[in-house]
């Protein structure tokens, strides 16, 4: 092996490890808090604790080893391209597939001992923990009576309202129902005031003394008239003891394997044999109902008993007319007990149908992801490190946000495909194997473009042609050489500065938003005094590269925002209404819908990362320290970008506002011009954002109205499922109507918050008011606002 393959798959290993254990730690406490209620008050040794946590650690690895190799990926050749090492290699000649060689040997290797682990060492450790955790749940349950709750403890159902004492003996309220032998209907049941627990230690009967309370037992009867009146037998009493043997219920063995047919315990070739037996017996009792519902038509044996007379047609009314009355009400009766019968029948073969396919797609969906696991885990090796590479970001930051966004898309589109194969509603291998074929193209498109050494997303690339198809416009930073005219007072103005003022009217003339046309006035004033543009340019004095760049940025961050808000809504139309339909009677136009969200939301994850680096870029331009920024993108702009994208693009105006006055070193008349400048500007931005959210809520105040009204009109045309549907999407759209209804309100206020009191409107009564009647709220405020602030 070479130096280069040593170092390489050496960093690699070293961080795969450190990553790898960190998450199974952290999966590990997650798995402890899942099975805390089954260890809690079963006093158990430290050993069968250890044992199960053990046991419960190669079932995380489907998860743990995926997420490992993306994040490990992105992080070293992240690293490596920020180090520059990149650059040094292919100065040498050594592309990038040449520097993956040996970590692509290293991950196929991996993915090869990853399938026989999954199809060996994960089904036995699904053995053990679902043998021990049965196990374990039979162990002491005299100690786990939860106030409450029913507690199954021996042949009686235990509930408490509270416990008392040192060691929760004394007990409150007790309600007991003493279980009926093999199978029977459960007829007794005990109330008392309070009770205790009394046993010792060396004892194996639970002495269980009641206080206060009275006995019921149903009476059965076989007389219906009888049996309306709910008879029973009510005895009261002061003290009553009941003995719980838990002889039979302490004496467990935690070693006990007798649970083996789970289809989370089998290998391929078990699994292949439980899936042909399965399908065999689809098969079979498909045969059988059929069998029996054509039997119970007695269509076969219908001719038996009757000999019909040849050439006699029967010219009255309906048949059942040739019977008298006492007759035709036994046929009816008949009639109606049979169809009764077999609907009944039909009733219980479908739900035992749904359950046979959900047990038998469960099984295909194991097999399948055995295979898929090792598949997943290189393909996620070729998405993580050129996308580590082209971002050139390593360390925990960056790389941890796409890692996680990239995975928990790959996770969640495999769990929504698989649990829609349940049903037979989507093939259940293709459900399988959905999320991989879907980051396989991903896989190539990012190593195409790290190979080829091309930024991650190109102007001819994947989200430009989509900015042209909604027409959105990037803005670009202009140059000319137009010059303001001579005899202008403005011109006339920078003639007066001296030179000191003219060289930061020429570096800063964005900063103070003027035009191009003073900085080249400025420049031929400058030219004019015997400054040429060299002594400015080598001075550092022509342009404010540095702003120049942060404009440039935020340009480019305004448009793949504004791509990632129009596909966020586009996601969220199609997703919501996609699942409330699918779940009221429309299955195909849900699924139609929900699939279309899906593939929309891909698009809005690849703008909102180039969104995400964009933004990171900016703020590192304007040095400011934003650690939270990655986190807030997480938690916030993922889910919530509705909102997070008006946020931030107020809070970027603003930040640039305060660096570049923070920057510029003004002289006292500059700074009376400019205070007045940034001030009108404030308040133009707090208009504007206001006037943005007032628009939204009056969007979904009449998209919430409207739906409301078709509500009722599916509701009187008696079409529930529709009607069910439009009730939730219009509570959908009315809970975003009032987050921009109070967000409207709050930057309505702020605009006022200068003006004089007799200016002001009475914020919260107009803000109650909005709630139901914002058309109204949202013409007055617009009437108020061209009343006092226009001007």
């Amino acid at each position: 092996m070479k130096i280069l393959d040593r170092y390489i798959l050496t960093t690699y290993l070293k961080t795969f490890m450190s990553v790898f254990l960190i998450l199974m730690f952290i999966f590990v406490l997650q798995a402890i808090w899942l099975y805390i209620g089954d260890l809690a008050g079963k006093d158990l040794d430290t050993f069968v604790i250890i044992k199960l946590l053990l046991f419960i650690t190669p079932t995380l690895i489907p998860l743990i080893l995926p997420l490992t190799i993306l994040l490990v990926s992105i992080m070293v050749f992240g690293q490596f391209a920020e180090n520059y090492e990149f650059a040094a290699m292919k100065s040498t000649g050594i592309s990038l597939q040449r520097a993956m060689k040996s970590l692509s040997v290293f991950i196929v290797l991996l993915g090869i001992i990853t399938f026989f682990f999954s199809n060996n060492v994960i089904p036995r450790a699904n053995f053990n923990v679902y043998n021990l955790r049965k196990n374990i749940a039979k162990v002491k349950p005299a100690l786990a009576i939860s106030k409450g709750q029913f507690n199954e403890i021996g042949d009686y159902n235990i509930k408490v309202e509270d416990k008392t004492g040192e060691n929760g003996q004394y007990l409150e309220k007790v309600v007991i129902h003493k279980k009926a032998q093999q199978g029977a209907k459960n007829r007794t049941v005990i109330v008392s005031e309070s009770g205790e627990l009394k046993s010792s230690e060396n004892s194996n009967i639970l002495q269980l003394v009641l206080y206060n309370g009275n006995y019921y037992e149903e009476i059965f009867s076989k007389k219906a008239k009888q049996a309306q009146k709910k008879p029973h037998a009510k005895s009261y009493f002061e003290e009553y003891t009941i003995n719980v043997d838990l002889e039979g219920l302490n004496d467990v063995d935690l070693d006990d394997q007798s649970y083996e047919n789970r289809y989370n315990m089998l290998n391929v070739n078990q699994l292949n044999k439980a899936i042909d037996s399965l399908y065999q017996k689809k098969t079979n009792t498909l045969k059988d109902f059929s069998t029996t519902l054509y039997n119970r038509t007695s269509v076969a044996t219908l001719n038996n008993n009757i000999s019909p007379k040849k050439d006699s047609i029967y010219k009255g009314g309906q048949i059942i007319d040739l019977f008298k009355d006492r007759t035709k009400v036994q046929l009816l009766n008949l009639a109606g007990n049979t169809i009764n019968s077999t609907k009944q029948i039909i009733t219980t073969n479908k739900q035992n149908f749904t359950a046979n396919t959900k047990w038998r797609n469960k099984h295909v969906q194991a097999l399948h992801e055995k295979y898929v696991l090792g598949i997943a885990c290189i393909i996620l090796f070729f998405v993580g490190a050129p996308l580590g590479a082209l971002i050139r970001k390593g360390g925990i930051g960056l790389p941890l946000v796409i890692a996680i966004l990239l995975f928990l898309t790959y996770h969640f589109i495999g769990l929504f495909a698989k649990n829609s194969s349940l049903d037979d509603s989507l093939n259940p291998v293709l459900a399988t194997w959905l999320s991989t074929l879907i980051m396989l193209p991903l896989s190539i498109y990012l190593t195409r473009r790290a190979t080829k050494d091309r930024p991650l997303f190109e102007s001819e690339g994947l989200l430009e042609p989509l900015k042209q198809f909604f027409g959105i416009k990037s803005k670009t930073l202009t140059y000319n050489t137009n010059q303001l005219p001579v005899d202008s007072e403005a011109y006339m103005t920078l003639n007066s500065y001296d030179n000191t003022k003219l060289i930061d009217v020429l570096k800063h003339y964005r900063k103070y938003d003027y035009g191009i046309e003073y900085k080249n006035s400025s420049l031929a004033i400058l030219n004019s005094r015997g400054i040429t543009q060299q002594e400015l340019k080598f001075g550092g004095n022509l342009i404010d590269y540095g702003y120049e760049e942060a404009l440039r940025l935020k340009y480019s961050y305004e448009g793949n925002s504004k791509l990632a808000f129009i596909l966020y809504l586009i996601t969220l139309v199609l997703i919501l209404p996609g699942a409330i339909l699918k779940n009221n009677g429309f299955p195909t136009i849900g699924q139609v819908l929900f699939v279309s969200g899906i593939i929309i939301g891909v698009l809005y994850l690849f703008a909102l990362i180039k969104s995400f680096i964009d933004h990171s870029n900016l703020y590192k331009q304007l040095e400011k320290k934003n650690i939270s920024n990655a986190v807030v993108f997480l938690l916030i702009g993922l889910p919530l970008y509705i909102l997070f994208y008006f946020y931030q693009k107020q809070r970027i105006k603003e930040d640039l506002k305060v660096n570049s006055i923070k920057d510029i070193q003004e002289t006292p008349t500059q700074t009376g011009e400019n205070t007045k400048t940034q001030e009108v500007s404030i308040n133009h931005s707090k208009l504007n954002s206001y006037k943005t959210y007032a628009n939204f809520a009056l969007i979904f105040y009449g998209i919430g109205v409207l739906l409301f009204v078709l509500y009722f009109v599916f509701k009187n045309n008696k079409l529930p499922a529709a009607a069910s549907a439009s009730i939730e999407l219009s509570a959908v759209s009315g809970f975003i109507f009032l987050i921009y209804t109070v967000v409207s309100s709050l930057h309505f206020k702020s605009c006022f918050a200068a003006s004089e009191q007799r200016h002001k409107p009475k914020f919260m009564l107009w803000t109650i008011i909005s709630f139901v009647l914002y058309p109204v709220v949202y013409i007055f405020r617009r009437n108020k606002i061209a009343a006092h602030l226009s001007a």
